[in-house]
């Protein structure tokens, strides 16, 4: 008789466990993320935007050469984040009509490319503000208790990684596309107003129970193939004006970071600065095994994105494994992986 309820007690253990993390052997149940086109895994595909990668040559390295959206040949950083936590080797898209909430329960994006902290951004291509991504995010939550039950969801939301990569498109698709004379705030005001934004949206995800978070600091994005197009007459250099703002955005995110660690209650909020490390890429392109930077893959490399990169562009280059970035504003696959290992490794290493 006690060997019986010794081997229920046991089974009941094992059962509790395998519910707390559905499907995985991971630590954290599941990953979810929030952010542009730099961690959209296909959102904007079910939404009325003109920013879309749903079609070939988008996707040509992804599985089964599967265009879903990802602005890139293939994965993009979060995909390589999953498999490295131990869950599932592709983040699906919150909107995407093949999923359900099986598959979000242990990985969701919320993100929508050409967004940004500030909602004006989001009105220049039409694309989700990050407002609204936070709505789906009540409304997983609720699909979420539904189909673990209150106290296993609660337990997912609270457990899970939130990781947040957003902010690149406030500056190039907002704020330097409008003229000086039209700038409602400096660059260091743009910069605190921004910081203010996104301790807004921590906050409310906080208050929606995650505790384990990882923000993205920017990258040198005045190096981007499309900014460098600008500067092309003068040997296509990086915008070092652009450079210097994602510098200081990213030393006064990391004391924003700082402090809200200190301020909130059970909060694990890491900041991820890639700036080093892409700078890095960028400027000494064959320690990484690239041989091209100032280029991208797609087209003549300069300037198409979206539309302008598809398969009818006879100058798309046949190995993308040797350049930084795919298109002209976002990495190859290769690059991605190299900043999601170097994220695990640094970053992300208490969450493993």
């Amino acid at each position: 008789m006690l060997q019986n309820r010794i081997l229920a007690f046991l089974l009941l253990a094992f059962t509790q466990l395998l519910v707390e993390i559905p499907g995985t052997g991971a630590k954290v149940p599941a990953l979810i993320v929030f952010g542009d086109s730099t961690v959209d895994s296909g959102n904007n595909n079910q939404i009325s935007t003109v920013l879309k990668s749903n079609f070939q040559p988008y996707g040509r390295d992804f599985f089964d050469g599967k265009a879903t959206g990802r602005f890139s040949n293939g994965r993009i950083a979060p995909d390589f984040i999953s498999e490295g936590l131990g869950l599932k080797n592709a983040v699906p898209a919150y909107l995407d009509p093949s999923y359900d909430i099986k598959d979000f329960a242990t990985g969701v994006c919320f993100a929508s490319a050409g967004t940004g902290l500030d909602n004006a951004t989001s009105d220049v291509l039409s694309v989700m503000p990050l407002w609204k991504e936070v709505e789906y995010y009540k409304e997983y939550q609720t699909k979420l208790r539904s189909y673990l039950g209150e106290e296993k969801a609660n337990e997912v939301i609270r457990e899970s990684l939130y990781l947040i990569s957003i902010g690149t498109n406030d500056f190039l698709e907002n704020y330097y596309l409008l003229p000086r004379k039209l700038r409602k705030y400096s660059v260091d005001e743009y910069q605190n107003f921004l910081i203010g934004l996104a301790g807004e949206f921590l906050t409310e995800i906080y208050r929606l129970g995650a505790r384990k978070m990882s923000f993205s600091g920017l990258s040198p994005f005045g190096c981007l193939p499309l900014e460098r197009t600008t500067q092309i007459f003068y040997g296509s250099k990086c915008i070092e004006e652009y450079n210097v703002a994602a510098r200081d955005f990213n030393t006064k995110m990391a004391d924003k970071v700082f402090k809200f660690n200190k301020e909130l209650s059970g909060l694990q909020l890491v900041f991820s600065n890639p700036y080093d490390l892409v700078s890095d890429i960028i400027h000494r392109p064959e320690a990484f095994g690239f041989n091209n930077v100032r280029s991208a893959c797609c087209g003549t490399g300069y300037y198409e994105m979206s539309y302008l990169c598809d398969k009818m562009n006879p100058f798309t280059c046949t190995d993308a494994s040797t350049y930084v970035f795919w298109d002209s504003f976002h990495p190859t696959e290769k690059t991605n992986r190299i900043v999601a290992s170097h994220v695990l490794k640094y970053d992300l290493a208490r969450f493993q």
